[in-house]
């Protein structure tokens, strides 16, 4: 039952965030408890099957003990892209993860819905600057272009203070541009093992290993004014927490029957006394 919990639970969080931009969902995985081998106790020592085949044939049988959960893991599957035409919105269409500065250091996500800050730093919806291969990315309003492979391009007419450099701006096309920094996207030897921090944020941990900076044709495709939408299938997680729903009341019922027959056994046993 307890298993069962750790599954509902899962599933629960799971259609929480179902229109939370970039949230993977979680996996529990069970194992069994040893079984137990019941022999008899009154044969003086001699089964009556040739020593030996005890596993196969055992005198009584096998009980099972119940289940646990061995580990709760997330899937990073790719979802779905999602158009916004914000140039705020970025989403990576691959492995990889943004990496975001935090009062608690550094911490990874897949959720591109990004904003403008204040100081003009290209920041998560909890205020968190996002980082670039050269620290936090400064930008400004529909001034910046960002590239397929994660470099973030600027008006350098705007930005310069070269008063010669002239430029102009046709179809969303820059005629002179200037390389301002590139995203800094990581990977991990074991992303699954990532622990949730909320907010839709990654921290890595022993099980996960460092973050790796990813270089050249490993870098997923960056594409500018989309997310990624969460990879939960609603009708899968009903169709889960059903059956979770049922094998609870399953196991319920198992136990109240067998403390029914105890309570029968004892009320039995002290009236024969």
């Amino acid at each position: 039952m307890r298993a069962q919990q750790w599954k509902l639970d899962a599933v629960a969080n799971n259609l929480a965030n179902v229109d939370t931009d970039g949230y993977k969902r979680d996996i529990t995985a069970h194992k069994a408890f040893p079984e137990l081998l019941l022999r008899r106790m009154s044969d003086d020592g001699v089964y009556r099957h040739p020593f030996g085949s005890g596993d196969e044939a055992p005198i009584i049988g096998r009980v099972g003990t119940g289940v646990e959960v061995n580990e709760l893991f997330t899937d990073f599957t790719q979802g779905a892209m999602k158009e916004t035409q914000s140039d705020f919105d970025i989403a990576l269409d691959g492995g990889g993860f943004f990496t975001v500065a935090t009062p608690w250091g550094e911490r990874y996500t897949r959720n591109g819905s990004f904003q403008l800050g204040k100081e003009g730093i290209l920041e998560t919806k909890e205020g968190y600057p996002v980082l670039g291969e050269n620290g936090p990315v400064r930008v400004k309003t529909n001034n910046f272009q960002v590239d397929k492979d994660g470099r973030i391009w600027i008006n350098a007419a705007y930005d310069s203070n070269d008063p010669n450099l002239m430029v102009s701006r046709d179809n969303n096309q820059w005629e002179q541009t200037q390389l301002l920094d590139t995203l800094k996207l990581v990977e991990f030897d074991l992303d699954r093992y990532l622990q949730k921090q909320g907010s839709s944020l990654y921290r890595s941990n022993e099980f996960s290993g460092e973050a790796r900076v990813m270089e050249g044709t490993e870098r997923p495709r960056v594409v500018q004014g989309f997310v990624e939408a969460a990879n939960v299938d609603p009708v899968v997680e009903m169709v889960q927490m059903i059956e979770v729903n049922r094998a609870y009341e399953a196991n319920q019922k198992v136990i109240q029957t067998g403390d029914s027959m105890l309570g029968v056994l004892i009320n039995q046993t002290a009236k024969l006394g």
